[in-house]
Order: structure tokens, then C-alpha cells, then sequence
């Protein structure tokens, strides 16, 4: 049995984002479910305020970008995911890229996509889920979707095999706004966590 693992349900299922995180090259040490865990785009961040900003093509500065989050949704089939393997060390630099978010233990509510399924067995699985003050139920006023970030997010379940992207889609609500293309214009991100959105 492995000692942690964190589960990724957004951009931390593609292995090459994972990887350069990390700091090493990542592969799933497999794919699960988070039983009673719903994908939500209800993370925000203040686009003119937070460690990289983005413009549209117009030059317009949106005021907000707005990223998947996980919730509590009692009943629900539980998003999907991949189970990554990690140290305390680099659960700590995940701390960094997960600024937005609390990491939190979810170990209780791991399964096997389907019954029956074999499962990565760790002693601790843990998710990170968004900070009370960047968890917003409803999208602000002037906030935008990277189109970025859902062709990576979408890309990296579809590599997982088949079947896991049209899941990812069953198990995440819907985005409450059109994607757009956006582009970096400041960047003032910390070492250790690269993200292109």
C-alpha cells in the first residue's frame, strides 16, 4: 500500500500538467471516483488582482476567471478522476499550485469507477477543493472560462481511456459560460506552479 495519492478531477488528470508541477514525469497510479462528489465551476479569481491576469482579444480585461471546483452533492454518482501518487513534500508544492484551494482527505469516499473494478490502494487520497472566499455558486458579473484550460481538462480524461471523457462530462455541470480564448498578459506566479490559464 502506497502512503498518499491526491485525485485529480480537473487539470490535475493530465500527466503533463501534473509533471510539471511536480517537477517528474507523472503517470496515473490509476482512475477512480469520488462516491457523493460533484464537479462545479464555482472556483473564481480576480482577474485584475490574482498572480496572472489574461485579455481577451480585444484587449479587454475580464474581471473574473472561474475554474472547476469539487462540492459535496449527496446522491450523486461521483466525478471521475485519477489518483496520482505523491510525497508530503510534493503534496506541498501542489500547495503552491492549488493557491485557490484547501487540500483536504477524501479517503473515505474513494471507489472503483465500477463495482468490481480493481483500485490503486493508498492510505490517504486527498482532493483539493476551493477556499471559502474563491467559491462563488453562481459566476460573478464579468467573469470568463479559459478555453485553455477546458481543451485541457477535456484532452487529459480523454487520454485516460475509454469512456472517461464522456463520464468526466455525465459528472461535471455544465459551464455557465461560453469558453474563451484569453491570453497571459502578467504573470506574477510563484515557482512551482506552472498553469497556461
Amino acid at each position: 500500500m502506497s502512503a498518499l495519492a491526491v485525485f485529480g478531477y480537473g487539470s490535475l488528470a493530465s500527466p503533463a500538467s501534473a509533471s510539471l508541477s511536480l517537477g517528474r514525469a507523472v503517470e496515473p497510479a490509476g482512475l477512480a471516483r469520488l462516491e457523493g462528489w460533484q464537479r462545479r465551476w464555482t472556483t473564481f479569481r480576480n482577474n485584475l488582482e490574482a498572480e496572472k491576469t489574461f485579455a481577451l482579444a480585444d484587449g479587454a480585461m475580464p474581471s473574473f476567471v472561474v475554474g472547476l471546483n469539487i462540492e459535496r452533492v449527496a446522491g450523486c454518482e461521483g466525478a471521475n478522476g485519477a489518483l496520482i501518487e505523491i510525497t508530503e513534500a510534493e503534496a506541498e508544492r501542489l500547495d503552491l499550485r492549488e493557491i485557490r484551494y484547501d487540500r483536504i482527505d477524501v479517503t473515505a469516499d474513494v471507489r472503483a469507477l465500477t463495482e468490481g473494478e480493481p483500485l490503486a490502494d493508498f492510505e490517504r487520497v486527498v482532493v483539493y477543493a476551493a477556499k471559502a472566499r474563491q467559491h462563488a455558486p453562481q459566476a460573478p458579473a464579468g467573469a470568463i472560462v479559459i478555453a485553455e484550460y477546458v481543451r485541457t481538462v477535456e484532452s487529459a480524461f480523454a487520454e485516460l481511456g475509454a469512456g472517461q471523457l464522456e463520464r468526466y462530462r455525465r459528472t461535471t455541470d455544465p459551464t455557465p459560460l461560453t469558453p474563451v480564448e484569453a491570453t497571459l498578459v502578467g504573470d506574477l506566479i510563484p515557482e512551482g506552479n506552472p498553469r497556461g490559464w
